[in-house]
């Protein structure tokens, strides 16, 4: 037994940031058309409840998933959404074409209570709470916008860092060409003292050698 809400648009009632709950008969689906422009950005959040009989009050667990498809009427019902959650989640999806969407909750619990049953609970076994931000403009709500502010200043630390070791790199290239500089100039000046030194040495040895000779003449003419 498949069942859908009473013959109703949620964009006939609701605003682009669309709220709203309603209960859910055991494992029977719920669904809902939504007629949705080409290129439309749907983002939906949820929160599934189950009756509990003890407490008197609806309360969520573990136990309790949520079966979520979005299906295109217009094209021979193309499934562009087949999802399992938990008790609490969100979905996303976006239209690829102009036309009808069903978009269907499908609830499974495993906590054996008596509430699962719509049969003991007037309203049904489980409520379901949805919000869906329909549009560009309302897809990205408020913690959405905190986390891409998070994921921004991250990235601007991360450039921030970038740009520092870069002028790191910058500085250590003009130091080691500054270092490169002075190691030439201290060679240069080294091999030109080393080439005075010869000079000298030489100049000296044949001064030596010249003075050597003039004494040996002498002291054979004497």
């Amino acid at each position: 037994m498949r069942s859908i809400l009473p013959i109703l648009s949620l964009s006939a009632v609701l605003a682009p940031v669309q709220a709203l709950y309603f209960y859910i008969d055991g494992t029977s689906p719920k669904c809902f058309f939504e007629e949705l422009p080409k290129d439309t950005l749907v983002v939906g959040h949820y929160t599934a409840e189950e009756y509990d009989n003890d407490k008197q009050m609806w309360s969520k667990h573990d136990g309790l998933n949520i079966f979520i498809s979005v299906d295109e009427v217009f094209d021979n019902d193309h499934r562009v959404v087949s999802q399992k959650g938990s008790s609490a989640g969100r979905f996303t999806f976006s239209a690829a074409d102009s036309g009808d969407h069903k978009i269907c909750f499908t609830p499974s619990s495993t906590s054996g209570g008596s509430g699962w049953l719509s049969a003991l609970h007037p309203m049904g076994g489980i409520k379901l709470t949805l919000d869906l931000a329909i549009g560009e403009t309302s897809a990205i709500e408020s913690t959405d916008k905190g986390k891409i502010n998070d994921i921004v200043q991250k990235v601007k630390d991360l450039n921030g860092r970038l740009q520092d070791i870069r002028r790191e790199q910058v500085f250590q290239r003009e130091r080691e060409a500054e270092f490169r500089d002075q190691s030439e100039t201290t060679n240069a000046r080294v091999v030109r003292w080393t080439m005075v030194q010869l000079v000298v040495l030489g100049i000296t040895c044949a001064w030596q050698l010249s003075h050597l000779r003039s004494f040996f003449i002498k002291q054979k003419l004497t």
